[in-house]
Formats: C-alpha cells, structure tokens, sequence
C-alpha cells in the first residue's frame, strides 16, 4: 500500500520526441491513446504480411500492475498528452520481401527442374553441322545408344534421341558398328541418320569359300577377295576427308608384318611362313564373319583387329595345338579344312575330309581342281591338261601332300570335318548330282561307274 498522502507512482509513457523544422517523410503523425478499459476502434492494422503484430508490445507488462491498486489513477490527467510517433519497419519489410522472392524463386526453380528431371529433355534443332564417327557396341539397347550419342555432342540429350524413336521401329533393329553422324543433332534428325543404311561404314563380311585375291569367273565377273572386302570397309568420308586404305596397302602390311605381332596363333608362324609368297601367308587364318573396321584405321591396326578376332573364333571351332586331324598338325588340318570348303558342300564334309586322309595316308596324289585354281585365281572348276601340268607348290595332280598354305576361308563346320572326318574307306569321289552332292567310292572300278552316272544326270 502507498504511503498516506502520497500519489501511486504512474508508469508514463515516453514523451514525444521533440519537433523537427524539416518535414520527416517516414514518421506517421500521433494517434490519441486509447482508453486503457477499452480497445480503440481505430487501432491500426499489423503493417504488411511480415510487420509485428503490436506495435506496442514493449508495454506489455503494464497488467502486471493489478487495476485495483489504483482505483484513485486519474486517467484524464494524460488523454491530452501526444502518442509518441511510430516508425515504419521499412527496413525489416524489405528483407521480408526479398527473402519471399529467393523462397518463391528456389521453389519455381526446383518444381523446373524436377519437372524436366522427370518429363522434360533438352533438344537440339536442325540436322547437325560437322561429322562424328559413332560406335554402337554389340548389346546396346536404344538408352545407351542415346546417353552414348549425348556424350559423343551427337544430341543434346539421351531423353531427345530415345523419344524421337518410340515410334519408330528401324530403330530396334539397329546393329553394332560405325556410323557417322552429325554433331549437335535434334533427336529425330538423329534417330533418321542412324537408321539409315548409308549412314553405317566400316562393316566388313568374310563368307567361307573366299581367298584373300580376288577372283575372276568364266563370264569375266570378279568376285572379290579378302584384300578388296577390307579394303572397301575401310572407307569412310569424315568431314570431307576419305579414310580409304587399298588393297595394295593391305597387301604390303601382310608382306612386312610379323606374325607373332599380328596375332597368329604360335602353331601357324612358321609354317605360314614358308609360304611361295608373303602376302600369302594369312590365307586361311582369317575366319568368316562379320566385323566392325573402324575407318581412319592404318592397314597394321585392321590386320590385328582381324587376325586376333580370327585365332579366338578358329580355337572355338575346335582346332587348336590339343585339337587337329588324325595325324596331323594344326596348320595341315586348317589346309584339309579350306579344300574340304572348296570342294564339297556341307553335307558331304565330313566324307571329302575322309577321302583326303586316306589318299594321304597311302601317299596318293590329291588331284583337287581347287588347288590347281588357287594360283590362277579362279573359281572351282574342271581344270584343263595345260593347268595340270602347270608347275607350282599348289599343283595337287604333279605333287603328293597338301599345298604349301590354305587355299579359302573355311568354316567352322569344314574346320570341324578336317579335325573329325567320318569314318570310311573312300578314295574317290565325284560329283554326280546338280545339287553339288558327291559320289564316293572305294576303288577305281567305283569311281567309272559314279563319274558315268554324274554325265547320265547332265551335271557335266
């Protein structure tokens, strides 16, 4: 309780500040305080979405003086004393606003990006401008195909590439190889040019029954070698530059290389080298197929490329240091497969391979028209006296044994016939019906009677 005689002490309000000469533009004039009973019907509203809610709030703590112990506080003693002015939190709302416009700007950025992280993709337009040699690999399904195309600067996006193509159903069939493209490519114009038949180089195919020299027939046709096959795979245009390699060049790589480098297997080296001629040493030793010949390749790198590739497919084809004919080493096993694919057809593999090791065995000339042919570079047929009596290691009428080197490409199922040929006792054969199959026969006697049933039948 207060002394007798003496007034409760009054929490004042902080007087006005004192008056300015020069209009202050960011003061807002004094309001008359409100009576402390009631609220003001003209209390000012929270200032902006991020103002405080009471301006007033540092006199909070006015309540904690209880109303009854001062029922005597004369409040009209101040109702005529000014408000003191209020700032405007121009300072605060700004950064207010500021700090809205990051959140609403990270919160737009972040929606973008997931939008197009999830649905959008980049896209490049136009065809494209320089070229770019690109690899498909063997297993590629169209994603990689397109995240390969986006790295190689081909397309802006994997996503550009792999929709442009839903629709489009060449695209599944599209097979592993070079392909020369454009860089900076709209995804469609990518998925047109790859699709394109034109737009795929460096393919090369080997078929069984091939020689390394091209081959002229009857009708002056020439059916080309190994040596032209890579030649013609090596060709490209690549920015308007040809990655050609000649067949000559080829064949001066295989007269210099050596062998061991090349990838020959250790049990061909050096009876591949013994060959009538250098360029000749590789007859045989590459296997049919199809390969990838990447253009701007030198003549060294591409012989590599298909002898290694070669070694691995003639050891899976069964013929290896462990795996050769009866009596016969790898390399003369791989010259009985190449006659066995020039001279019979499939069906009669394994008998030829029969014929040839008996004939051998016996020291009988093999008398093969294929090998006669193999020099002069043409196709497998009857041979004349002059051709027979023509010297030469690949002459099989005048010299016992095998010829120096192969004589074709052989197959996997004439490697096989050459190292497991079928069991019997023939020694002669001919063929005697127009489907290419041979009669077989033990003796002489059997040999006339097929020979005049093959000119019954018309096949010569």
């Amino acid at each position: 309780m207060p002394e007798p005689g003496l007034e409760p002490p009054r929490r004042r309000r902080p007087p006005p500040p004192p008056v300015r000469d020069e209009p202050v533009t960011d003061i807002i004039p004094a309001q008359t305080a409100p009576p402390p009973a009631e609220p003001s019907p003209e209390e000012p509203e929270a200032d902006g979405f991020f103002a405080e809610d009471d301006q007033y709030a540092e006199y909070d703590d006015y309540d904690e003086y209880a109303d009854d112990e001062y029922e005597d506080y004369d409040e009209d003693a101040y109702d005529d004393e000014p408000e003191p002015p209020r700032k405007k939190k121009r300072g605060k709302r700004a950064i207010g606003w500021v700090a809205a416009l990051v959140v609403i700007v990270l919160l737009a950025g972040g929606a973008y990006y997931g939008f197009n992280k999830i649905f959008g993709y980049e896209d490049f337009e136009g065809a494209g401008d320089g070229d770019v040699l690109f690899q498909v690999d063997d297993g590629d399904s169209t994603s990689a195909i397109g995240a390969k195309l986006a790295t190689a600067g081909v397309v802006a996006s994997g996503k550009a590439f792999v929709k442009a193509g839903e629709d489009n159903p060449k695209l599944a069939r599209i097979q592993h190889g070079f392909y020369v493209m454009k860089s900076h490519m709209s995804g469609s114009s990518a998925v047109d040019r790859i699709t394109t038949p034109a737009s795929r180089v460096g393919q090369l195919e080997i078929r069984p029954y091939t020689q390394f020299d091209d081959i002229t027939q009857p009708d002056g046709k020439v059916t080309p070698g190994v040596f032209t096959l890579m030649a013609k795979a090596s060709c490209a245009q690549i920015n308007g530059k040809s990655t050609c390699i000649t067949a000559d060049d080829l064949r001066k790589a295989v007269d210099a290389a050596d062998l061991k480098t090349l990838g020959v297997p250790d049990w061909a080296i050096e009876p591949a080298n013994k060959a009538d001629r250098k360029d000749r040493r590789l007859e045989g030793l590459i296997a049919p197929g199809l390969y990838d010949i990447r253009p701007g390749a030198n003549a060294q790198e591409i012989l590599g490329q298909l002898v290694k590739s070669s070694t691995e497919a003639i050891q899976n084809a069964g013929l290896s240091a462990q795996s050769t004919g009866p009596e016969a080493t790898p390399y003369q096993t791989l010259i009985i497969a190449s006659i066995i694919e020039r001279e019979a057809v499939k069906a009669d593999f394994g008998k030829l391979s029969r014929v040839i090791y008996n004939r051998l065995a016996i020291n009988m000339r093999l008398q093969m028209d294929s090998t006669v042919n193999y020099p002069l570079d043409r196709p497998t047929l009857a041979t004349s006296d002059e051709d027979r009596n023509r010297p030469g290691p690949y002459n099989t009428y005048k010299n016992t044994g095998l010829p120096l080197t192969p004589i074709s490409v052989p197959s996997a199922d004439a490697i096989q016939a050459a190292v497991h040929p079928t069991a019997g006792d023939w020694v002669y054969f001919v063929k005697c019906e127009k489907n290419g199959l041979s009669c077989f026969g033990v003796s002489f006697d059997d040999h006339k009677a097929n020979v005049k049933l093959a000119q019954q039948r018309g096949v010569f």
